[in-house]
């Protein structure tokens, strides 16, 4: 008996390998990838928890280690979803992943911002790299969040 292929559902090659058992294979696969992430950020968090409490000074170190802790779950939140996503509806999401980039590049920005303040000897070579960091992150938060505005716009006219 012939089935077939994934790619044979656009053309009429054929494969011996049903898609169904490649299907349910792959969804496991992702149910088990977002149960792992869900697991490290329920860690990841706890941390944060923990480094709050412990650090000392908290103001403004404390501070600034929470700010980046907390982003660094709500990205691996995101991607979980990004996994969800594409186990019940079988495709992944452009406007997640630039999401997950904004959120990223604006915690790069925030950490080399807190750096910055907390230097107490900024030597000029120091500085200005931070401030290129600082730049380029800038830029990147830009482009990614033209590029969120694009693939709506072109997903609110193809709904048309």
């Amino acid at each position: 008996m012939r089935y077939k292929s994934v790619k044979g559902l656009l053309t009429s090659d054929e494969s011996l390998i049903p898609t169904t058992f490649i299907d349910k294979l792959e969804d496991i696969l992702h149910g088990f990838l977002g149960i792992i992430l869900f697991v490290i950020s329920v860690l990841a968090a706890g941390y944060t928890l923990v480094r709050l409490v412990e650090t000392r000074p908290f103001f403004p170190l404390g501070m600034i280690q929470g700010i980046n802790d907390i982003l660094f779950v709500i990205i691996i939140l995101e991607i979980m979803r990004t996994v969800i996503v594409r186990f019940t509806d079988g495709i992944f999401q452009l406007d997640n992943f630039l999401i997950i980039g904004v959120i990223a590049a604006v915690r790069h920005i925030l950490t080399v911002g807190a750096s910055l303040t907390m230097e107490k000897e900024e030597t000029t070579e120091y500085f200005n790299r931070a401030l290129t960091e600082m730049g380029v992150n800038t830029g990147i938060v830009l482009a990614l969040v033209f590029a969120l505005f694009l693939s709506r716009a072109a997903r609110k006219n193809n709904n048309k």
